[in-house]
């Protein structure tokens, strides 16, 4: 039994690098764990496909190394914008509430700026698109009691 396993791997292309063309197992995720800056909203495209967007933020941590003359400065917060066309996911989205600690894989893509927009617009910067996959509840936000106490 053992070695028609071995010889069914066998027969499986193994690369560890290549660079022709197969790009089966090529991939780009982010995976972020930090809490929903707001509720999760509901919109809705030109074509009328409904969509979820909602934000994730990040704390650097641990923070940068010191400076020069030994301060240091603060870890900084990133601001993630995720959306989710998963109707399924988007459906589940919409019971998640600002603050709950969440575990959210990506898929992201780089887009380059646009050369004939200016350059302070969002058209004339890089853009990062991240396109949610996954969402796991780390922790519920804390309850409007809890936070008043």
């Amino acid at each position: 039994m053992l070695s028609s396993a071995r010889h069914a791997f066998a027969r499986v292309p193994r690369r560890a690098f290549s660079t022709t063309s197969t790009r089966a197992y090529d991939v780009s995720k982010l995976v972020l764990i930090g809490r929903l800056g707001k509720d999760p909203e509901v919109r809705t495209t030109k074509s009328d496909k409904e969509y979820a967007s909602y934000t994730v933020a990040t704390t650097n941590y641990p923070p940068p190394p010191p400076n020069p003359d030994g301060s240091r400065q603060e870890a900084g917060t990133t601001w993630h914008n995720i959306i989710c066309f998963n109707p399924g996911q988007t459906n589940y989205l919409r019971t998640l509430q600002k603050g709950a600690q969440v575990y959210v894989e990506a898929n992201f893509e780089l887009r380059d700026p646009d050369p004939s927009a200016d350059s302070s617009s969002v058209q004339g910067q890089r853009q990062i698109f991240l396109r949610h996959e996954t969402i796991r509840v780390i922790r519920q936000a804390p309850s409007h009691s809890e936070t008043h106490e």
